[in-house]
C-alpha cells in the first residue's frame, strides 16, 4: 500500500486491514513449514504496510490529542 492510499482510509477500516494483514502472514507462516512460499518478500511486504497503518493511526491520534489541548 502506498502512503496515500492509508491516508484515505478511516480508522476503522485501517484496524481491520491490520488484522486481516495479520492475518495472512500467520496463514503465510504456518503454510511455510509444509511448502516453501511462491513470493518470498509477501510476509516482509505486509509487515511493512502494517507499520505504515499504524503509524497514521498514532499520527492521527496525536493530531486529535493537540486540537484537544488548544
Amino acid at each position: 500500500m502506498k502512503k496515500y492510499e492509508i491516508a484515505a482510509l478511516s480508522e476503522s477500516e485501517m484496524k481491520e486491514r491490520i488484522n486481516e494483514a495479520q492475518k495472512l502472514i500467520a496463514e503465510i507462516v504456518f503454510k511455510k513449514a509444509t511448502e516453501p512460499p511462491q513470493n518470498t518478500s509477501e510476509v516482509r511486504n505486509l509487515r511493512k504496510d502494517i507499520a505504515r497503518m499504524k503509524t497514521a493511526l498514532n499520527k492521527k491520534k496525536l493530531a486529535i490529542e493537540a486540537e484537544k489541548t488548544k
